[in-house]
C-alpha cells in the first residue's frame, strides 16, 4: 500500500478512535493524544501490516487499546466525586468542599464524535454515567468490556488483541458486568432520543420557572447529583430538589439554558443573569435519561470542560 493511500486509510479512523480512547481513559485530552500515538505508532509499523490478516480498522483498535492499557499504568483513573469513596451528602446546604486538582472525568462534546448518527448510536456506551462506572474497573477488564460491548468484538478476536486466553476475556467480561450491576449501570436503560428530548425540554421550562415541583417530577427515585469541581454529591429526589432550592436562593432565579450534545446525549449550558445585565456561564450540565426519567446529572463548572464545548463565557 502506497503510502498516501496508508494515512488516508489510517486517518478515516480518528474521530472513532477518539471515542474508544475516551471509553478508556475519561479524558478527551489523553484520548487525543492516545489517538495520535496510535497513528503514528500505525505509520512507522506500516511496512508490517498485512491486510489478509486483519482489516485496517481492526489493526488501528488493537494499537489503540494496548496504547490506552500503557498510559493508564502510567496515570490515575479519572474519578467522580461519587467515586472518591465519600457518602452522599444529606444535607443540600451543607458547606461546599472543593477536589482541589482532582484530574476528574471529562465529558466529550458530540462534535468530537463521528458524525451526529454515531453520536446517537454510542449514546449507550459513551453516557457519562457508564463512562464513570467504568472508571472504576481494572484497565484490562475496562479494555475486555469496550471491546466485547461497545465494539461487539468476538471473544476470540478480543483474545488475541490483549493477549489473553479466550477464558481470561470471558472472566474479565463477566466480572466488569457484575461490577457495572452493582453501581447500577444496565445498558438497556437509556431512553430513545425523542424521549430525552421531551423531558430535558420539560426540564427546561420548569428549570426557568424555577418550579422545583416540575423538576422533582422528572427525576428518577435514585437520581444522582455530581457537581465537579466540588466533593459534594447526592443521590435522591430530595436532596437534589434541595440543592436546586438553594441555588435559586443564592444565585437567583433568572437563567438562560442552551441545549449542547454530550457523550451522545442530552446537557445544557446554564447561564445565570448577573449584577451586568447580561448572563454569565455557571454550568456545563450533563444527563442521563433512563426509563424516562433522569437518572444522573453532572453539573460540570470546570474551565477545560467549558474549553472543551467552546462555551462563550456570556451571553448578551
Amino acid at each position: 500500500m502506497a503510502d498516501v493511500d496508508f494515512a488516508a486509510g489510517t486517518d478515516r479512523y480518528r474521530r472513532e478512535l477518539l471515542a474508544h480512547c475516551y471509553r478508556m481513559l475519561g479524558s478527551v485530552q489523553d484520548a487525543e493524544d492516545l489517538v495520535q500515538e496510535t497513528l503514528l505508532r500505525a505509520w512507522r509499523a506500516r511496512a508490517d501490516y498485512d491486510e489478509n490478516r486483519a482489516g485496517m480498522r481492526t489493526w488501528l483498535y488493537r494499537i489503540a487499546t494496548n496504547a490506552c492499557l500503557t498510559a493508564l499504568e502510567q496515570r490515575g483513573r479519572r474519578p467522580m466525586p461519587s467515586g472518591l469513596g465519600n457518602a452522599p451528602g444529606d444535607d443540600p446546604r451543607e458547606a461546599l468542599v472543593h477536589g482541589g486538582e482532582t484530574p476528574w472525568l471529562q465529558p466529550i462534546p458530540d462534535s468530537m464524535l463521528v458524525d451526529p448518527s454515531e453520536a446517537a448510536l454510542a449514546q449507550g456506551s459513551l453516557r457519562l454515567a457508564l463512562v464513570a462506572a467504568m472508571q472504576l474497573l481494572p484497565a484490562r477488564q475496562r479494555a475486555v468490556l469496550v471491546l466485547r460491548e461497545a465494539l461487539d468484538w468476538p471473544t476470540a478476536q478480543v483474545a488475541q488483541a490483549l493477549d489473553m486466553t479466550p477464558a481470561a476475556v470471558n472472566s474479565a467480561l463477566q466480572r466488569a458486568r457484575k461490577a457495572l450491576n452493582q453501581n447500577g449501570i444496565r445498558e438497556d436503560e437509556v431512553t430513545e432520543r425523542a424521549e430525552q428530548r421531551a423531558v430535558l425540554d420539560s426540564y427546561v421550562t420548569a428549570f426557568r420557572n424555577a418550579d422545583l415541583a416540575g423538576l422533582e417530577k422528572l427525576l428518577a427515585d435514585d437520581v444522582i447529583m455530581e457537581m465537579p469541581p466540588m466533593l459534594n454529591w447526592y443521590r435522591g429526589r430530595e436532596g437534589y430538589i434541595g440543592f436546586m432550592a438553594r441555588v435559586f436562593d443564592t444565585r437567583g432565579t433568572d437563567w438562560q439554558l442552551v441545549p449542547v450534545g454530550a457523550n451522545g446525549g442530552p446537557a445544557l449550558a446554564a447561564y445565570v443573569r448577573d449584577a451586568d445585565s447580561g448572563y454569565m456561564l455557571h454550568t456545563l450540565q450533563v444527563f442521563t435519561i433512563g426509563g424516562g426519567r433522569i437518572t444522573h446529572m453532572v453539573a460540570y463548572q470546570v474551565e477545560e470542560v467549558f474549553q472543551l464545548f467552546d462555551l462563550p463565557p456570556r451571553l448578551p
